[in-house]
């Protein structure tokens, strides 16, 4: 075929990019395109820090396209619409795109796969989010996973593709219309401190930074919100700057390269990669989990907190020191991590007894990493109420946490700057009188107390369904 148009989604990246691969593979000229929403600030889907690091990772697109010859052209407005006039624009025989897993993308693709039916175009779509998708990972009967472990050991037993690298040569017709790059003001932004460098080049620096140093001894250290010890990669699998098959495929041959007494910390990081996978299936097979809890014993329950707390929690001003520092730091730059995203999760729903979909919101518009999947995930485990989620009986203590995973107060004096003088022996209960310092507010509730108010709202709920 002489043109065909390659649609960038959730794969910003040259590099094993399957639609993009095959796309070049199969036609003598390419139409890399992006099309930007018409999302405003009004919407509060995301925020600025997630559309500053798409706005410098399509800035790297672009120029990673450029160095093998093509070109990225930027559109803005109904995706099937700007598809179609692309195609017919440059006499586009294809159009080549990888799946998204969420409800909303995938209306979009099957409205675009009837236009091409109606147009006679060809409309590809393939497999790239996920090493395994869809209907690849079932029971022996045939049905979705709703627990973690035996998915991870079906998934483990599948046969894995390899990555692949990048197209040598792309040839982009010169005289198709583009608009210029995006900034945060395309959609009424404004700039809340800093991220972590976009685009493709800077996601493979930190996974080669990561494999080399931090990997070893994952799970020993990944829990320390203060060390830096994970991967943060979570952006770039999000944007796709990186594809989970090479992630996967460079973390195993790392892995077979350690000494012994470092696998087992290896592999953690290995099952984070499939829990990832496991949430992207569990909203493929069950999206109403966006709307509603996974357990139906749970739905319907009642979260009696106050607007007040929740606008507390938000900013950081609970009087919970470890979660205060994590509620800053998602807030000025856009990360928080995952132990203290589990923390400030399950207190926001056990401690102050509101809505995990409020919070669950709230971290969609302010992470840079924030993906619809793992997202509800984290939060309906944290809640009680998800995919083999914790027990609802499970409620941690956030006094006992700090005591556990910020033993040296270094997490929480570096979000916290007005408790630096504060001996880190006091933020492991709550204070005895009053609050730490002047500047600091008293706790917000009593853990204790509403421990076992979190316990009676779950009873009066599992006894209104029976169970």
């Amino acid at each position: 075929m002489k043109t065909a148009i390659h649609w960038f989604r959730r794969d910003l990246r040259i590099t094993d990019n399957t639609a993009l691969g095959q796309c070049a593979s199969r036609a003598a000229e390419v139409v890399p395109v992006y099309i930007l929403s018409e999302w405003t600030i009004a919407h509060r889907w995301t925020g600025s820090h997630r559309q500053e690091f798409l706005c410098g990772s399509l800035e790297a697109l672009a120029k990673n396209l450029s160095a093998i010859g093509g070109r990225l052209l930027i559109r803005q407005g109904n995706p099937i619409e700007e598809l179609v006039a692309l195609a017919r624009e440059t006499g586009a025989g294809a159009i080549y795109f990888n799946r998204d897993p969420d409800p909303f993308g995938r209306a979009v693709e099957e409205k675009l796969l009837q236009a091409g039916q109606e147009l006679g175009l060809e409309v590809v779509a393939c497999k790239d989010i996920c090493i395994h998708e869809r209907v690849e990972v079932l029971t022996g009967s045939g049905d979705p996973f709703r627990v973690f472990t035996p998915y991870a050991k079906a998934w483990a037993k599948l046969p894995k593709i390899d990555p692949v690298g990048r197209p040598r040569k792309l040839v982009t017709p010169g005289h198709v219309k583009s608009l210029e790059l995006p900034s945060l003001a395309t959609w009424g932004l404004r700039a809340e401190g800093r991220i972590v460098a976009p685009g493709e080049k800077a996601a493979r620096e930190r996974l080669g930074n990561f494999l080399g140093n931090a990997l070893a001894s994952y799970g020993a250290k990944r829990d320390f919100p203060a060390a830096d010890s994970t991967s943060r990669l979570s952006q770039d699998l999000r944007w796709g700057l990186l594809s989970t098959r090479e992630v996967f495929t460079r973390s195993e041959k790392r892995v077979g390269e350690l000494p012994a007494a470092d696998r087992s910390n290896a592999m953690k990081f290995i099952s984070e990669l499939i829990w990832r996978e496991f949430y992207l299936n569990i909203l493929w097979h069950f999206p109403q989990v966006l709307d509603t809890e996974f357990n139906p014993k749970f739905r319907g329950m009642v979260w009696p907190g106050s607007q007040e707390n929740f606008h507390r929690w938000e900013a950081g001003e609970t009087g919970f020191p470890i979660v205060d520092a994590a509620m800053r730091e998602l807030n000025e730059t856009g990360f928080m991590h995952n132990r203290a995203r589990m923390i400030t999760a399950m207190f926001l729903t056990k401690d102050l007894h509101l809505d995990w979909r409020l919070g669950e919101r709230y971290f969609l518009q302010k992470l840079t990493d924030g993906d619809i999947a793992s997202n509800n995930g984290g939060w309906q485990w944290s809640a009680g109420t998800g995919a083999d989620a914790a027990p609802y009986f499970r409620i941690q203590n956030p006094w006992t946490q700090t005591r556990r995973y910020d033993p040296e107060g270094t997490y929480i004096r570096r979000w916290l700057p007005e408790l630096r003088d504060v001996p880190t022996e006091r933020f492991f209960e709550p204070p005895a009188v009053g609050r730490l310092v002047a500047q600091y507010p008293p706790p917000v509730v009593d853990h204790a107390l509403a421990r076992e108010k979190t316990l009676e709202l779950f009873a009066v709920q599992k006894e209104m369904v029976g169970s």
